[in-house]
């Protein structure tokens, strides 16, 4: 560990205390940029309702994420490999922690998405350089192994995110998601800078594809950007697009000269960013294809269900996200279970087809059998089914490519799994988002429309009065207590006046007049007691049918916003069942893309001999 010449070792020179100790700070750092992938989406309908972010924004939460994490992958990688793990780790915590306090303080939409992407750039450093880090200090056969442990933290992330996301939200509200990350990241940076030996591979590759890396953001951005902001039928003060605007045509313009810029530079590079000749390898093509392709199916299915469970169902953020928890259990079983059954048979094909049609299976569950009277544990079980699915889905596909590739090109192909995964990711959630944006217009128009036609004229002024901008919902539960409590000042006030023994005692009377919200077919009869109109000896009477009709009126208001609850959960349920069909035709794609991928046999060595001390 004193030696200032690297030297070149066939098996590793790093003793196990070194090792634990580079593990469990690479582990912190590794959970740290997991969680945030999860925490915000149970978070998201707070954020939303609190910074008004329209329906064609919310996706971006995460995209912007998503977005600037994928791009630096492979910048980041190569510069792992010219300077070593621990520095870029090190920037990785310190970025990502600049991020988490910029989006606590984030004011708008648009500078929360601006400070999600700050956070994406560090998370990318760290999901990148943890299972380098791997690669440094363990043998394959041994890689494997550890590599389910770092797949069971990530799981366990899925589970803690929701959770905690929920929990933070409910307890001390959406801006503590993000200030939670910078004590736990202040520790984690501790432990990397101290107790994390400095490791890198003995020899330089050539220098850094910067060129690519530009032509991939100026392709991606403008892409993603276009599929996110586009619409059918934009609203009046939505943040969108016609699909046949000269905005969103300009994007896809620019999305196609990059993507043109991108493909010939990298034919040119001398060491460039993704490697065209790779796709001539038929199972590396393949498998990072279906990679893209089921992961936008999965990514859009999770994000949004967490607004199903709190609009529809009625849950609180943080049981909204224990929602998710069986299904990422079913999800580390199945891992579990194929790694298993793909080292006994040393097969992994039939593995992920299986998985597959499992998922297809809970997919088209979800589609078909969502309705507004769903409640936590029917979604629950029905996640499982979804669980056992995906386990299989991650890591297979890494082997595959993995071992379609030279031992010495391991890092090129998990590299490339996990940029086409977090790019499909990432671009299935814009297409599915906008889609989702789009029905749940349509419909909150349609079922509302119809409801509100069958309502008071009070109950309408009052809903218009309470009407939220973000998505076009309401405030149910707060309409409601508005109707409990008028009903109940206006029944006191016409108590006292009833049961007053003066004639001229009008003041109860005057207020009930000059309150908007009592019933205009209730006020000639406060008029004429009022003026006197009314006799003493039918006062009592008059006043206690009036008492009548208010309870009478109540109810009916409250009957009314029950319907128009009750048309705002239909129209959710429909799109979030919408999304489900829709992934459930991404999991068939992807079957079929898996279908034609070829099987190559499990290599059962490869090369330890390039790492250095």
């Amino acid at each position: 560990m004193t030696s200032t010449t690297p030297t070149p070792i066939d098996t590793p020179a790093i003793s196990n205390q070194a090792r634990l100790m580079t593990m469990i700070g690479m582990i912190l750092a590794l959970l740290l940029a997991a969680l945030d992938q999860t925490i915000v989406a149970t978070a998201g309908p707070a954020i939303q309702k609190s910074l008004g972010i329209p329906a064609s924004l919310y996706t971006w939460l995460t995209i912007a994420y998503l977005v600037s994490s994928t791009v630096v992958v492979t910048i980041y990688g190569k510069l792992g490999d010219l300077y070593g793990r621990k520095p870029i780790m090190v920037f990785g915590v310190l970025l990502f922690l600049v991020g988490s306090l910029l989006c606590g303080l984030a004011w708008d939409a648009t500078s929360l998405i601006g400070f999600r992407a700050i956070q994406g750039l560090g998370a990318g450093a760290l999901l990148t350089t943890a299972f380098a880090i791997v690669a440094d200090l363990y043998p394959p056969a041994e890689r494997g192994k550890i590599n389910g442990a770092l797949a069971g933290i990530i799981g366990l992330s899925s589970i803690l995110g929701p959770l905690l996301g929920g929990w933070i939200t409910d307890s001390f509200g959406w801006k503590w998601v993000f200030f939670i990350n910078i004590p736990l990241g202040a520790i984690a940076l501790t432990f990397i800078g101290t107790r994390m030996p400095f490791v890198k591979p003995a020899t330089a590759r050539g220098p850094i594809d910067f060129a690519g890396a530009i032509w991939l953001i100026v392709s991606v951005v403008p892409l993603l950007l276009a599929l996110s902001l586009g619409s059918s039928e934009p609203q009046p003060g939505q943040t969108a697009f016609a699909w046949t605007s000269w905005q969103i045509i300009g994007m896809f313009a620019v999305f196609v000269v990059g993507l043109i810029a991108f493909l010939i530079t990298e034919r040119h590079a001398k060491d460039p960013l993704l490697d065209l000749n790779l796709f001539q390898n038929r199972t590396f093509a393949f498998g990072n294809l279906a990679g893209f392709v089921l992961q936008s199916a999965f990514f859009a299915a999770f994000v949004f269900l967490p607004l199903f469970m709190v609009n529809v169902v009625g849950l609180s953020a943080t049981l909204a996200g224990l929602t998710t928890t069986p299904m990422t259990f079913g999800l580390i079983v199945s891992s579990i279970v194929s790694g298993i059954l793909t080292t006994r048979y040393g097969r992994y094909k039939p593995v992920m087809l299986g998985s597959l049609l499992i998922m297809f299976v809970g997919f088209l569950i979800m589609g078909f059998t969502l309705s507004s009277e769903s409640n936590q544990l029917e979604v629950s079980i029905k996640m499982i089914v979804i669980g056992l699915g995906l386990g299989a889905s991650g890591a297979l596909y890494s082997l595959a490519v993995q071992n379609a590739l030279p031992s010495e090109k391991t890092g090129v192909a998990t590299a490339s799994v996990n940029f086409f995964q977090q790019l499909g990711g990432t671009v299935g959630l814009a297409v599915i988002g906008t889609i989702f944006a789009s029905s749940l217009t349509a419909g909150m128009q349609s079922n509302m429309a119809q409801a509100m036609n069958s309502l008071p004229a009070e109950l309408k002024a009052q809903l218009n009065s309470n009407q939220q901008p973000a998505f076009g919902n309401l405030d149910f539960a707060a309409v409601k207590r508005n109707i409990e409590q008028a009903s109940k000042t206006q029944q006191q006030l016409l108590t006292a006046l009833r049961d007053s023994d003066s004639e001229n005692d009008s003041s109860s009377a005057q207020a009930l007049l000059n309150n908007p919200q009592t019933p205009t077919e209730l006020k000639p009869i406060l008029q004429a007691i009022l003026a006197g109109e009314a006799p003493n000896a039918k006062r009592e009477a008059i006043l206690s049918k009036v008492l009548e009709n208010m309870e009478r009126t109540k109810t009916v208001l409250l009957q009314g916003i029950n319907r128009l609850e009750q048309a705002s959960k239909q129209a959710f349920t429909q799109a979030i069942s919408g999304i489900y069909r829709i992934s459930s035709l991404i999991i068939l794609l992807g079957f079929l893309i898996t279908l034609f991928m070829p099987e190559i046999p499990l290599r059962k060595t490869t090369r330890t001999d390039h790492i250095v001390l």
